[in-house]
């Protein structure tokens, strides 16, 4: 669980201040989801690698 005090101050850094006066429970919901969702991401393990194939100028994608 995130500290509310923290969650409050990186929401007014984002420009959250009228989501957080008027839906502070949504807003501390969300910091907290999304704090769950780094947790479960995984970092390559070789530096080099790309999550997604390489970007070429001409490919047709």
């Amino acid at each position: 669980m995130m500290d509310r005090t923290v969650v409050e101050l990186l929401a007014r850094r984002a420009g959250l201040d009228k989501a957080l006066a008027e839906f502070p429970d949504d807003v501390i919901a969300a910091a907290e989801q999304a704090s769950g969702s780094i947790e479960k991401m995984k970092a390559p393990t070789d530096p080099r690698a790309e999550p997604w194939p390489p970007m070429r100028i001409g490919t047709g994608l």
